[in-house]
């Protein structure tokens, strides 16, 4: 691969990365008076899973953060990059859907929720990645 698109891929890798790690440090209040805090997450959950019943919300918040919180940690560090991309682009487009049935289109659209999702299956797609902990790894 190029050097340009080596950039790239590590650029998008990074990006998801931060963008996983930065929704869940907000909901664990690590982005002090800027977070939203998990009561707000939890409630935010229940609007966002609507067509679920309400009493599932908080099982649905601890199950999505951990998720999250793995993608983001294994994306940054870049282990088992094809597979957890692939995870990600998943769990962001049934995010996506679960917006769009219960906010409509726009909302999703306008927090890039399914551009998130491309970027994550576009990342999935490549067969090599550099500057990652796999490199160091046996095969």
């Amino acid at each position: 691969m190029k050097t340009q698109q080596n950039i790239a891929v590590f650029s998008l890798r990074i990006a998801l990365a931060a963008g996983f790690l930065s929704a869940t440090a907000s909901r664990l209040n690590l982005w002090g008076s800027q977070s939203s805090g998990w009561k707000n997450f939890v409630h935010y959950t229940a609007e966002t899973n609507s067509f679920l019943p309400q009493s599932l919300a908080p099982g649905i918040a601890i199950l999505s953060t951990v998720a999250e919180v793995l993608i983001g940690i294994l994306l940054l560090v870049g282990y088992r990059i094809k597979k957890v991309a692939f995870c990600a682009s998943i769990l962001t487009l049934l995010f996506a859907v679960a917006m769009s049935i219960s906010f409509g289109l726009k909302e999703p659209l306008d927090y890039s929720v399914f551009v998130f999702s491309a970027g994550a299956f576009l990342l999935s797609t490549f067969s090599h990645y550099k500057w990652t902990l796999e490199q160091f790894l046996p095969q």
